[in-house]
């Protein structure tokens, strides 16, 4: 196979710049080993968590006892003759943070509307593979730089020049690429015709890399950089104004003119969105206006990483909003993850918080049933969410937004999401990009860069009696227009390269 390190779209890589990307792969093969030649045994379980509701089996490679997906208490364990290569499509991920785990489910969720078989393949749960160890050490590299993001000097002098410029380079692509080769033995024994969906770049690059053949790399940011390229895939992405950037690789070698991409390797596909909830954009929208007419309380959703770089945000926001909850004039979503350790740490900073909660700790069922009933029902104070299982704590945010208000997040991958949002600073220069693009389709605010302007906007949605309509408005016209279509489209394109074109749109 050709070496996608030292070539990238025809560009040439400086022989420096290659030299570094193969010291790199040695470094990880030296700490973490060269599993290259070991041959994984395949097989497939239903995923206990979002199995029933996205139709999710998980992939396990290896020993199944040695997955950390792996289900101990159903037995059911299928062999690799048990794929549907009819109508299977595996959906590659990494947990890096939420936001790959929730453009997957995205994905899972709109395969399974489209009759076809998710599996779930996370290169990131495979602990005795040198391909997760790799993954795991630069998991938590990228851990530890957005903790130390707190500090305004790291921020400014390494974390937001690695965001924006560093990733951005075809030398960082190259690195990226020789270090992919170890994840390489993951697909060694999956069926190569059954189509891959990567919603992180290193799924893709494994796969190429490994000879599967319908390959789609999901790109989640629409900041152009080079490390979202897996070249020998088809790249797609959420948004047009990143079109361009991506198709010249714009800025990607410095001041040097680059070899375009070809036409074939990028299309737009409009934002990965979960089918529950596009299919429901018009229904919930008359909800926040009813809501909104009626004088009921605002509802804002707030979801917390566990990385605690914004935590001081939320809690000043929570401080906030103290005296309109208890007048009923609004009411609080706190969603955690699995970092319970940050609701606690919100509870000693804030004591109020333990008269006014309701806890929804790790009953997933509990959860869903909340969610359905806060549709028409009434919600009043604060209610905090937190699941053990990373398929909970990320699903937990998407049932809870069909009834907010207004979701409050850092303009990462939920700012393409179809509800009004409220951005807080960015984690990484990169994210600023996704509230500019929300806020030119109208569904979300511009970057609230600190506490005094995010209170602002908490003020301005509360009291205002245009802002919140004209989001709605822009959601359900956005929707009109396909917006919200990408995950379809990307499983279209996925399935389309075997050659199914079976699946013709409904009215979602």
């Amino acid at each position: 196979m050709e070496d996608k390190s030292k070539v990238i779209f025809g560009n040439p890589i400086r022989d420096k710049d290659y030299r570094k990307a193969e010291k790199s792969k040695l470094k990880y093969q030296k700490k973490f080993g060269d599993d290259s030649q070991v041959d994984y045994p395949i097989s497939i379980q239903k995923n206990p968590y979002i199995g029933d509701s996205l139709g999710v089996s998980n992939i396990l490679v290896g020993n199944p006892t040695d997955n950390i997906h792996y289900n101990p208490a159903d037995e059911q364990v299928l062999g690799v003759e048990n794929f549907d290569h009819q109508k299977g499509i595996i959906v590659g991920n990494i947990r890096m943070g939420f936001g790959h785990y929730r453009i997957s489910m995205a994905m899972a969720s709109a395969a399974k509307s489209m009759g076809y078989t998710p599996y779930w393949l996370d290169l990131n749960s495979f602990p005795k593979t040198t391909c997760t160890k790799v993954i795991s050490a630069q998991n938590d590299l990228y851990s530890l730089g957005s903790r130390l993001s707190k500090n305004p000097i790291f921020n400014k002098l390494v974390w937001e020049p690695m965001n924006y410029e560093g990733f951005r380079a075809l030398s960082y692509n190259a690195s990226d690429q020789k270090n992919a080769e170890l994840m390489a033995p993951i697909y060694r024994n999956i069926p190569k015709d059954i189509p891959v969906i990567g919603t992180h770049v290193w799924p893709a690059q494994a796969a190429i890399h490994a000879g599967m053949e319908h390959v789609v790399n999901a790109i989640p940011d629409n900041w152009p950089m080079a490390l979202h390229f897996s070249e020998g895939s088809v790249h797609t992405i959420q948004c047009k104004n990143a079109y361009m950037g991506y198709r010249i690789l714009n800025g990607m070698d410095g001041k040097n003119i680059c070899k375009a991409m070809p036409n074939q390797d990028l299309v737009y596909t409009g934002h990965y969105i979960d089918h529950e909830l596009v299919s429901n954009i018009e229904a919930d929208c008359k909800r926040r206006m009813d809501r909104k007419t009626s004088g009921g309380p605002m509802r804002f959703l707030l979801t917390i990483g566990g990385a605690g770089a914004q935590k001081e945000i939320f809690a000043a926001i929570i401080k906030y909003l103290l005296p309109v909850i208890k007048m009923n004039r609004a009411a609080l979503y706190v969603n955690v993850g699995d970092y319970k350790n940050v609701w606690d740490d919100l509870k000693k900073e804030i004591p109020e918080i333990v008269h006014l909660a309701t806890e929804h700790f790790n009953d997933f069922a509990e959860c869903t049933k909340f969610a359905a009933d806060a549709l028409d029902g009434e919600v009043t104070g604060i209610h905090g969410f937190y699941h053990e299982s990373i398929f909970e704590a990320v699903y937990c945010t998407n049932l809870l937004m069909r009834s907010a208000d207004v979701l409050v997040t850092k303009p990462s991958e939920l700012a393409f999401y179809p509800v009004p949002k409220l951005f807080i600073k960015r984690v990484g220069k990169h994210e600023m990009w996704g509230a500019i693009h929300s806020a030119e389709v109208g569904d979300g605010t511009l970057e609230c860069r600190d506490i005094p302007h995010t209170l602002q906007m908490i003020d301005l949605f509360l009291q205002d009696e245009q802002l919140l309509g004209e989001m709605c408005d822009a959601i359900v016209a956005n929707k009109a227009m396909g917006l919200y279509d990408g995950a379809y489209k990307v499983v279209e394109l996925a399935m389309g390269m075997k050659g199914d074109q079976t699946w013709n749109k409904k009215e979602v």
